[in-house]
């Protein structure tokens, strides 16, 4: 209990500065990991996360798996058209282009990888977090295209790189073991098309029976959340039964809820901002945790991939993206900086990648997903303010009819920030 003590002691703290910490750069992801390499150099409460090592990661786990769920449950297809729409660029181009020259570079400086498991680690690495880049999302000062677009890619870029992952996991796989091409196509069977079947089923009959209760008026409107709720939750015992993925089953659940039920996306944002929350901060806790054992294997190899993939692996594949939007040398530069690496990264490459694979290459994957992750925290957190003050001035000379202050791409489709 000493863990989850201490947890609830900083969970309240944090609730009664909040305010005061808006205007300042320790931001939430901060104060969390740092409590957690604090309470790491408690022998108690080491003891206690070897002895509950299995139900905290699981924690972990479903902390990703409603943040997947949440984000799919927004996406309209009218979100994603036309050929200036930001979030599409940096989804479809800038993603592509982040896992590419992310293996390039982990092959380069990390030698110990096979191509493969380079793969595994730009693929894990290519999701940002909007939790770490908060002050940039709610900022008024920033044009509200921009602060949209960054949003809506931290959304939907999680849920869309776990493919990938399990793509080079199974192909690190099948050529470590004999019958390569049955393992191969046995594991993305089960993890990739299970998952997809897992979350189809539950995403239309959860859907279903939500827009059923509505329309019949027999659902409550402030339990309708629950009932959102249910549907990941559902994924996760589902995929567990059957050995697929839980969270490409989440992500297509919240995709095909909307078919059945179209505000699930407004009570799945209401569950996050109120609850979500706080498995969003324990993940961050429990990364903070497991930080001292990292250490002493942050070698120079290992740093230099961490500010190569908050650098050039992040900065190159956005600047090509959005080439042809007309937007200013600046908004290139700080829609480049601001992907911080976070939530997802954490689970996928300390939490999932543990209990899925046995390869060669893990130890060095985990130390570089574990590096990254801390420098992203404190050094997105760190300029954000700075950052924002810098870049409107930068802007502030710029026309009214410049990009950078066109309608947002999703405006119409009233999309909430988180």
């Amino acid at each position: 209990m000493v863990l989850i003590a201490a947890f609830i002691s900083v969970v309240f703290l944090y609730s009664l500065i909040s305010r005061r910490l808006e205007r300042t750069i320790l931001t939430a992801p901060i104060l969390f990991t740092v409590a957690g390499v604090l309470m790491a150099t408690s022998p108690e409460a080491l003891t206690e996360l070897a002895l509950d090592r299995k139900g905290l990661l699981l924690v972990a786990e479903l902390g990703l798996v409603m943040t997947l769920f949440t984000d799919a449950s927004r996406v309209a297809p009218r979100m994603l058209k036309g050929h200036t729409n930001l979030p599409v660029r940096l989804l479809s181009t800038g993603m592509l282009l982040t896992i590419i020259v992310g293996a390039l570079c982990a092959m380069i400086v990390l030698r110990t990888l096979t191509w493969w498991e380079a793969g595994i680690l730009a693929a894990i690495l290519a999701p940002t977090d909007a939790g770490l880049g908060q002050v940039i999302v709610n900022s008024k000062l920033v044009p509200q295209r921009i602060r949209q677009a960054l949003n809506v890619e931290a959304g939907l870029n999680d849920g869309l790189a776990v493919p990938f992952m399990m793509f080079f996991i199974a192909l690190a796989v099948a050529q470590e073991e004999s019958g390569g091409a049955s393992v191969l196509a046995r594991f993305l069977l089960e993890q990739i098309g299970y998952g997809a079947l897992v979350g189809l089923g539950v995403g239309l009959a959860g859907g279903w029976m939500l827009g059923l209760a509505r329309r019949k008026e027999w659902m409550a409107e402030p339990l309708a959340q629950l009932g959102v709720v249910a549907l990941p939750l559902a994924c996760v015992l589902a995929s567990e039964a059957i050995g697929a993925s839980m969270f490409i089953a989440a992500f297509v659940a919240g995709l095909f809820t909307q078919a059945g039920f179209s505000e699930v996306g407004k009570h799945s944002v209401e569950f996050t901002e109120e609850w979500g929350q706080l498995l969003n901060y324990f993940v961050f806790f429990l990364f903070g945790l497991f930080v001292p054992r990292f250490w002493a294997g942050f070698t120079f190899a290992i740093v230099a991939y961490g500010v190569l993939s908050l650098t050039l692996i992040r900065m190159i594949p956005v600047a090509i993206a959005l080439r042809g939007t007309g937007l200013s040398r600046p908004t290139i530069l700080f829609m480049a900086w601001f992907g911080p690496r976070g939530l997802a990264s954490i689970v996928l490459g300390l939490v999932y990648l543990e209990g899925e694979t046995k390869l060669a290459g893990e130890p060095t994957i985990k130390l570089a997903v574990a590096a990254t992750v801390l420098l992203s925290i404190f050094a997105h957190g760190l300029t954000g303010l700075p950052g924002i003050s810098r870049y409107t001035t930068a802007i502030a000379k710029l026309n009214n009819d410049a990009p950078e202050h066109e309608p947002p791409d999703l405006g119409r489709n009233k999309i909430e920030t988180h």
